[in-house]
Protein backbone atom coordinates (compact mmCIF):
# COMPACT_ATOMS: atom_id res chain seq x y z
CA UNK A 1 0.00 0.00 0.00
CA UNK A 2 1.43 3.34 -1.02
CA UNK A 3 1.66 6.23 1.42
CA UNK A 4 0.17 9.61 0.64
CA UNK A 5 2.70 12.32 1.32
CA UNK A 6 1.75 15.84 2.32
CA UNK A 7 3.62 18.89 1.19
CA UNK A 8 3.75 22.43 2.48
CA UNK A 9 1.87 24.94 0.32
CA UNK A 10 3.47 28.22 -0.53
CA UNK A 11 1.39 31.04 1.09
CA UNK A 12 1.70 33.11 -2.11
CA UNK A 13 0.09 30.26 -4.06
CA UNK A 14 -2.79 30.15 -1.56
CA UNK A 15 -3.31 33.88 -2.00
CA UNK A 16 -3.30 33.55 -5.79
CA UNK A 17 -5.82 30.68 -5.78
CA UNK A 18 -8.14 31.95 -3.03
CA UNK A 19 -7.77 35.69 -3.35
CA UNK A 20 -7.41 38.16 -0.54
CA UNK A 21 -10.49 37.49 1.61
CA UNK A 22 -9.78 40.53 3.73
CA UNK A 23 -9.81 42.97 0.84
CA UNK A 24 -11.78 46.17 1.41
CA UNK A 25 -13.87 48.18 -0.95
CA UNK A 26 -12.88 51.67 -2.08
CA UNK A 27 -15.05 53.41 0.53
CA UNK A 28 -13.56 51.44 3.42
CA UNK A 29 -10.03 52.10 2.18
CA UNK A 30 -10.80 55.83 1.90
CA UNK A 31 -12.16 55.86 5.46
CA UNK A 32 -9.06 54.06 6.79
CA UNK A 33 -6.73 56.49 5.01
CA UNK A 34 -8.71 59.46 6.30
CA UNK A 35 -8.66 58.24 9.91
CA UNK A 36 -4.92 57.50 9.69
CA UNK A 37 -4.22 60.99 8.40
CA UNK A 38 -6.50 62.57 11.01
CA UNK A 39 -4.88 60.69 13.91
CA UNK A 40 -1.40 61.52 12.60
CA UNK A 41 -2.39 65.17 12.24
CA UNK A 42 -3.70 65.30 15.81
CA UNK A 43 -0.61 63.58 17.21
CA UNK A 44 1.71 66.04 15.52
CA UNK A 45 -0.29 69.20 16.05
CA UNK A 46 1.24 72.21 17.79
CA UNK A 47 0.32 71.97 21.51
CA UNK A 48 0.18 75.77 21.63
CA UNK A 49 -2.16 75.92 18.62
CA UNK A 50 -4.23 72.73 18.65
CA UNK A 51 -6.81 71.86 16.04
CA UNK A 52 -10.17 73.23 17.11
CA UNK A 53 -13.39 71.21 17.25
CA UNK A 54 -14.81 72.96 14.19
CA UNK A 55 -11.96 71.68 12.02
CA UNK A 56 -12.35 68.10 13.27
CA UNK A 57 -16.12 68.24 12.80
CA UNK A 58 -15.72 69.63 9.27
CA UNK A 59 -13.33 66.86 8.25
CA UNK A 60 -15.55 64.17 9.75
CA UNK A 61 -18.52 65.65 7.89
CA UNK A 62 -16.58 65.43 4.62
CA UNK A 63 -15.82 61.76 5.28
CA UNK A 64 -19.49 61.12 6.08
CA UNK A 65 -20.52 62.80 2.82
CA UNK A 66 -18.14 60.67 0.75
CA UNK A 67 -19.33 57.51 2.49
CA UNK A 68 -22.97 58.51 1.98
CA UNK A 69 -22.44 59.12 -1.74
CA UNK A 70 -20.82 55.71 -2.13
CA UNK A 71 -23.77 54.03 -0.38
CA UNK A 72 -26.23 56.02 -2.52
CA UNK A 73 -24.47 54.90 -5.71
CA UNK A 74 -24.69 51.27 -4.57
CA UNK A 75 -28.38 51.66 -3.78
CA UNK A 76 -29.15 53.28 -7.15
CA UNK A 77 -27.22 50.54 -8.98
CA UNK A 78 -29.20 47.88 -7.13
CA UNK A 79 -32.51 49.62 -7.91
CA UNK A 80 -31.57 49.91 -11.58
CA UNK A 81 -30.74 46.19 -11.75
CA UNK A 82 -34.08 45.33 -10.16
CA UNK A 83 -35.90 47.64 -12.58
CA UNK A 84 -34.23 46.04 -15.61
CA UNK A 85 -35.08 42.56 -14.33
CA UNK A 86 -38.73 43.54 -13.85
CA UNK A 87 -38.85 45.18 -17.29
CA UNK A 88 -37.40 42.08 -18.95
CA UNK A 89 -39.97 39.88 -17.22
CA UNK A 90 -42.81 42.17 -18.28
CA UNK A 91 -41.50 42.32 -21.85
CA UNK A 92 -41.37 38.51 -22.14
CA UNK A 93 -45.10 38.34 -21.38
CA UNK A 94 -45.78 40.54 -24.43
CA UNK A 95 -44.67 37.93 -26.96
CA UNK A 96 -47.62 37.20 -29.26
CA UNK A 97 -49.41 40.44 -28.39
CA UNK A 98 -50.05 43.25 -30.83
CA UNK A 99 -48.51 46.65 -30.18
CA UNK A 100 -48.78 50.09 -31.72
CA UNK A 101 -45.72 52.30 -32.15
CA UNK A 102 -44.54 55.17 -34.31
CA UNK A 103 -44.09 54.04 -37.91
CA UNK A 104 -45.55 54.40 -41.40
CA UNK A 105 -45.82 50.75 -42.48
CA UNK A 106 -49.02 48.82 -43.15
CA UNK A 107 -49.08 45.02 -43.42
CA UNK A 108 -51.97 43.86 -45.62
CA UNK A 109 -53.04 40.21 -45.27
CA UNK A 110 -56.20 38.85 -46.91
CA UNK A 111 -58.00 42.17 -46.89
CA UNK A 112 -57.09 43.03 -43.31
CA UNK A 113 -54.75 45.72 -42.04
CA UNK A 114 -54.50 47.95 -38.98
CA UNK A 115 -52.69 51.24 -38.55
CA UNK A 116 -53.20 54.50 -36.69
CA UNK A 117 -52.68 58.23 -36.29
CA UNK A 118 -51.73 60.18 -33.18
CA UNK A 119 -53.03 63.73 -33.03
CA UNK A 120 -51.87 66.48 -30.64
CA UNK A 121 -55.43 67.85 -30.55
CA UNK A 122 -58.82 67.18 -32.11
CA UNK A 123 -58.83 67.59 -35.90
CA UNK A 124 -61.65 68.43 -38.29
CA UNK A 125 -59.84 67.03 -41.33
CA UNK A 126 -57.64 63.95 -41.57
CA UNK A 127 -56.26 62.47 -44.79
CA UNK A 128 -54.35 59.23 -45.38
CA UNK A 129 -52.51 58.14 -48.52
CA UNK A 130 -51.40 54.51 -48.83
CA UNK A 131 -48.60 53.71 -51.28
CA UNK A 132 -47.18 50.45 -52.64
CA UNK A 133 -43.51 49.42 -52.67
CA UNK A 134 -42.93 51.51 -55.81
CA UNK A 135 -44.35 54.63 -54.14
CA UNK A 136 -47.53 54.65 -56.22
CA UNK A 137 -50.65 55.81 -54.35
CA UNK A 138 -53.15 52.94 -54.22
CA UNK A 139 -55.64 54.26 -51.66
CA UNK A 140 -56.67 57.63 -50.26
CA UNK A 141 -58.82 57.89 -47.17
CA UNK A 142 -60.30 60.86 -45.34
CA UNK A 143 -62.00 61.54 -42.02
CA UNK A 144 -64.20 64.47 -41.10
CA UNK A 145 -62.93 64.41 -37.53
CA UNK A 146 -60.24 62.89 -35.38
CA UNK A 147 -59.93 62.91 -31.61
CA UNK A 148 -56.88 64.07 -29.73
CA UNK A 149 -54.56 61.15 -29.03
CA UNK A 150 -54.47 57.79 -30.79
CA UNK A 151 -56.95 57.01 -33.59
CA UNK A 152 -56.83 53.42 -34.87
CA UNK A 153 -57.89 52.78 -38.50
CA UNK A 154 -58.31 49.79 -40.80
CA UNK A 155 -57.94 49.18 -44.53
CA UNK A 156 -59.75 46.35 -46.27
CA UNK A 157 -57.25 46.22 -49.12
CA UNK A 158 -59.57 47.74 -51.71
CA UNK A 159 -57.70 50.25 -53.88
CA UNK A 160 -59.13 53.47 -55.32
CA UNK A 161 -59.57 51.63 -58.63
CA UNK A 162 -61.85 49.10 -56.98
CA UNK A 163 -59.32 46.30 -57.35
CA UNK A 164 -58.10 44.29 -54.38
CA UNK A 165 -54.51 45.08 -53.44
CA UNK A 166 -52.11 42.17 -53.11
CA UNK A 167 -50.89 41.04 -49.71
CA UNK A 168 -47.68 42.66 -48.54
CA UNK A 169 -46.21 45.74 -46.92
CA UNK A 170 -47.32 49.25 -47.78
CA UNK A 171 -46.38 52.74 -46.62
CA UNK A 172 -48.75 55.51 -45.67
CA UNK A 173 -48.72 59.26 -45.18
CA UNK A 174 -50.99 61.27 -42.91
CA UNK A 175 -52.05 64.90 -42.69
CA UNK A 176 -54.45 66.63 -40.33
CA UNK A 177 -55.73 70.10 -39.65
CA UNK A 178 -57.99 71.95 -37.25
CA UNK A 179 -59.68 75.20 -38.39
CA UNK A 180 -57.17 75.38 -41.25
CA UNK A 181 -54.27 74.96 -38.83
CA UNK A 182 -51.95 72.12 -39.85
CA UNK A 183 -51.42 69.62 -37.03
CA UNK A 184 -48.35 67.50 -36.34
CA UNK A 185 -49.96 64.10 -37.00
CA UNK A 186 -47.82 61.05 -36.16
CA UNK A 187 -48.30 57.84 -38.20
CA UNK A 188 -48.59 54.65 -36.13
CA UNK A 189 -47.90 51.07 -37.19
CA UNK A 190 -49.32 47.87 -35.75
CA UNK A 191 -47.44 44.58 -35.37
CA UNK A 192 -47.12 41.41 -33.30
CA UNK A 193 -44.26 40.98 -30.84
CA UNK A 194 -42.25 37.93 -31.95
CA UNK A 195 -39.34 38.01 -29.48
CA UNK A 196 -37.67 40.00 -26.72
CA UNK A 197 -33.98 40.80 -26.33
CA UNK A 198 -32.64 41.68 -22.87
CA UNK A 199 -29.60 43.89 -22.28
CA UNK A 200 -28.17 46.31 -19.75
CA UNK A 201 -29.86 49.08 -21.73
CA UNK A 202 -33.29 47.55 -21.24
CA UNK A 203 -35.54 45.17 -23.14
CA UNK A 204 -36.00 45.40 -26.91
CA UNK A 205 -39.15 44.08 -28.58
CA UNK A 206 -38.89 42.60 -32.06
CA UNK A 207 -42.16 43.61 -33.74
CA UNK A 208 -43.32 42.46 -37.16
CA UNK A 209 -43.89 45.38 -39.57
CA UNK A 210 -42.13 47.79 -37.18
CA UNK A 211 -38.72 46.42 -36.17
CA UNK A 212 -36.91 46.52 -32.84
CA UNK A 213 -38.35 49.00 -30.34
CA UNK A 214 -38.02 49.74 -26.63
CA UNK A 215 -40.77 49.43 -24.08
CA UNK A 216 -41.07 53.22 -23.94
CA UNK A 217 -41.85 53.29 -27.69
CA UNK A 218 -45.06 51.25 -27.27
CA UNK A 219 -48.20 53.39 -27.58
CA UNK A 220 -50.82 50.68 -27.09
CA UNK A 221 -50.92 46.93 -26.37
CA UNK A 222 -53.54 44.48 -27.63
Amino acid sequence: MSTIQTAAIDPSLQTTMNGNVTSKNAAQEAQDRFMTLLVTQMKNQDPLNPMDNAQVTSQLAQLSTVSGIDKLNSTVSSMNANFLAAQNLQSASMIGHGVVASGNSIALADGKSIFGIELPQAADKVAVTIRDAAGVAVKTMSMDAGKAGINMLTWDGVADTGATAVNGNYKFEVSASSAEKVLDAVPLSFGLVSSVTSSTQGAKLSVANIGDIGMADVKQIY
